[in-house]
């Protein structure tokens, strides 16, 4: 939780660092705490207005600031601060690309924690729709329309016009919006039913040559196809794959939401089975960016203390992380049977706040005949923004730019490391196209 300081600026060539959430302090969730700190964080935002172009919630203060009587932060009613938290989707690009006062500066800006305080606060005074805690339910929304006959009738609900019109009006799930599909045949029922394999763990380097798949609720219940291509790719690699025991959502539906309690319990579900498997040698990879951020920033700053919350950040990657560092141990199958053309890769901002490079595009791009245009922009999906009625033109909006660079690239994929950012851009083109899982494109260039 940020504190005041002097606005005498003091510059510093260091690295930009984060503080830890201190979200169990009493005066975290204490509004007039908190709407202290908004103001003095928006006025140092209305002096620089760098990051105007990134989200909504930047143009809705500077909006109200130019409109007001004053044309300063003072006489903006207090109704906006709340309008920008919601805005805000935490995709970490303002503290990452733009702002120039993040921490070490003295004026100490971290503007994504402070609308997750923000979020919080909001949260625990009740101040949520039911909407909302039903799309942030992912296993148990997931678990109750993936039942066989549930899932058919679910999935034709969320295709069927006269539905989506009814949920838009009473639901505020916007009738546009892409909804995800749901499958009873989840990732962890294929993985099961494949057939053994006598793997040895390929040799250890940087990375100790084993995984445990952390399969997420979006890929386990609603594309586990991702799961099982990333499976049948790391195994033609020889790298033996497993999956834990059992998993719950990482947390981030909720992180969002700012019920940080449920973030909580989620972490005491999956972190002593995640650190028990590091414990017996394996590393840990997700399909979701969001997912692998979770446990590798959000988490640490919310539990700095908690070892084996530190252990499991030390031991998860990005899955195209894991196959560039074992390429660089020269441990990496570049055998490809099959070019993939032009790909249009979309980076999603959850995967670029990693700070781990381009490594989908530096793994796609060993492939002979591939070309990969990286497009940093983010897709406007953002977890629960685009399906809200409220906030999917915003969405589209905001995605417009990457609509436009795939539209004109016309190349033979497009793809996005976030599942669902790829559905956006689908959304966006609207040209019955369907993107590929950069997963999904390198099992495809090992004919597999």
């Amino acid at each position: 939780m940020s504190k005041p300081v002097s606005n005498q600026r003091e510059g510093s060539l260091e690295a930009p660092a984060r503080h830890p959430l201190d979200w169990k302090n009493p005066d975290f969730h204490d509004e007039s705490s908190l709407f202290q700190e908004l103001e003095r964080v928006f006025d140092i935002c209305h002096g620089c207005r760098r990051c105007f172009s990134l989200c909504q919630a930047f143009p809705t203060l500077f909006d109200a600031i130019d409109s007001s009587e004053s044309l300063e932060l003072d006489s903006v009613d207090k109704k906006v601060y709340w309008q920008v938290v919601d805005h805000c989707y935490l995709c970490d690009m303002c503290y990452m690309t733009k702002c120039p006062y993040v921490p070490p500066h003295e004026w100490n800006v971290d503007f994504p924690h402070l609308m997750l305080r923000a979020k919080a606060v909001k949260h625990r005074k009740g101040k949520y729709k039911l909407r909302d805690k039903i799309l942030t339910s992912t296993d148990a929304v997931g678990s109750l329309a993936g039942l066989p006959v549930v899932v058919q009738a679910v999935n034709a609900a969320n295709k069927n016009k006269a539905v989506r019109k009814i949920m838009d009006k009473v639901m505020g799930v916007h009738q546009n919006a892409i909804l995800p599909e749901f499958h009873g045949d989840t990732l962890r029922k294929r993985a099961a039913k494949r057939p053994a394999i006598e793997m040895i763990p390929a040799p250890a380097g940087q990375t100790r040559g084993k995984v445990v798949l952390f399969g997420t609720c979006y890929v386990n219940r609603n594309e586990p196809q991702i799961g099982m291509d990333l499976i049948a790719v790391f195994e033609h690699n020889g790298i033996p794959v497993t999956l834990a025991q059992n998993e719950k959502c990482c947390g981030m539906p909720k992180l969002e939401l700012g019920d940080l309690e449920a973030v909580e319990r989620a972490k005491e579900a999956n972190i002593p089975v995640l650190a028990r498997l590091v414990d017996e040698g394996w590393d840990i990879i997700a399909p979701v960016p969001s997912c692998v951020l979770m446990f590798k920033q959000e988490l640490p700053l919310m539990f700095p203390d908690d070892a084996e919350v530190l252990k499991v950040r030390d031991a998860i990657f990005d899955p195209f992380e894991y196959l560039m560092l074992r390429h660089k141990e020269g441990r990496l199958n570049t055998d490809f049977k099959q070019p993939l053309g032009n790909i249009s890769y979309h980076i999603a901002c959850h995967l670029r706040v990693q700070n781990i490079g381009l490594k989908t595009r530096d793994v796609l791009q060993l492939i002979p005949g591939t070309q990969v245009d990286p497009i940093e922009r983010c897709s406007g999906h953002n977890g629960t923004y685009a399906v809200k009625s409220e906030s999917h033109e915003i969405s589209m909006k905001i995605g417009k730019p990457v609509f436009n660079r795939v539209r004109q690239a016309k190349a033979d994929h497009y793809s996005s490391d976030c599942p669902m950012a790829g559905h956006q851009i689908e959304n966006g083109l609207d040209d019955g196209s369907k993107p590929k899982h950069p997963m999904t494109l390198l099992r495809m260039a090992y004919g597999i």
